[in-house]
């Protein structure tokens, strides 16, 4: 593909997508990135030791922008995006997930706003819609009350960048590290820990992105889930313990996730450290008791809470449209 003299001078954007037996979306994808109105980029499919057609599909697609590079084994996500930023050549680099979508305006505005940041903005995100049998939500929510600039106080509660919605300046990311490859999950949560405590992040405040949730991915595991948190916590335990607020909410999270695994005791152990924290958090006080009552009065009243706050979310989209 041809570009013109003014893609020529634009920054090259890297784009990174990892795949492991996604060829059925991979395809909607890719194509969601060269569609894009930013012209100046590369795509980096990484392929983690597939064993579906994924390869073929990639070769359906006429573009020198893409390159293919595939992993002999299975070594994560983590893993086959840190092969991509290895190999990158542009000065700024983006990631994409091989089952989700780009809007075609993502790139464009994105470089746009770093044409205006400061020298101390290293990554440009975007809001996106997750995709939830049939639901949408929209990330970040209101609740999150500082969306740019020093976050890194604000991303020590929770994550609410995404890494399919972030570009990211490549020279950050020799001063904050590459993704942690120990994590079987939230290696996005963890490196935007280590970015926001050296770099900006400036915000596009606009769904950009679709990330569709499937009952097969990553982000489906439980158990995962918990190991991953437990890494975390302790990586950053000296970040997380500056205030206690942050800390108990970590604690809390945990131990409601081990609870809900089913191992009440060490789920009450995180539980309690989170109410020590906080000893007048009603939401803390509550989670304690109800994991005394056992397993099964526990995770119905987890359910019980999902339903509620998804009868909610269902509710505000009906009345939007009125």
């Amino acid at each position: 593909m041809k570009m013109n003299q003014k893609d020529q001078i634009s920054p090259l954007v890297s784009v990174i997508i990892p795949t492991y037996n996604r060829a059925r979306f991979l395809g909607r994808s890719v194509r969601s990135v060269l569609n894009q109105t930013y012209k100046n980029f590369e795509v980096i499919v990484v392929d983690d030791a597939s064993t579906d057609d994924t390869a073929e599909i990639i070769k359906t697609f006429k573009d020198d922008r893409i390159r293919y590079i595939r992993h002999e084994s299975n070594a994560g996500a983590a893993a086959a995006r840190n092969t991509g930023i290895k190999v990158s050549r542009g000065g700024y680099v983006a990631f994409q997930d091989s089952d989700d979508e780009w809007l075609p305006e993502k790139l464009e505005k994105q470089m746009a706003l770093f044409e205006q940041a400061s020298a101390e903005t290293g990554v440009v995100y975007t809001g996106f819609w997750r995709v939830r049998n049939n639901q949408k939500t929209y990330i970040p929510p209101d609740g999150i009350k500082q969306k740019e600039g020093y976050i890194h106080r604000e991303l020590l509660k929770r994550n609410f960048v995404s890494t399919q919605t972030v570009v990211v300046k490549k020279e950050c990311l020799g001063k904050s590290g590459l993704f942690d490859e120990r994590l079987p999950r939230l290696q996005d949560w963890e490196i935007f820990i280590r970015l926001s405590y050296y770099y900006e992040f400036k915000y596009v405040a606009e769904p950009l992105v679709i990330a569709y949730f499937t009952p097969e991915s990553i982000s489906a595991k439980k158990d995962a889930l918990i190991e991953a948190k437990k890494i975390i916590l302790e990586k950053h335990w000296e970040e997380f313990a500056k205030e206690n607020r942050i800390l108990a909410i970590q604690h809390y999270s945990i131990g409601s996730l081990l609870c809900q695994a089913g191992n009440m005791r060490e789920g009450r152990i995180y539980l309690k450290q989170a109410l020590a924290l906080r000893p007048f958090c009603i939401r803390f006080l509550t989670a304690v008791t109800l994991s005394l009552l056992g397993k099964q009065i526990y995770i119905k009243t987890v359910r019980l809470k999902e339903v509620i706050g998804d009868l909610a979310v269902s509710l505000l989209s009906v009345f939007s449209l009125q």
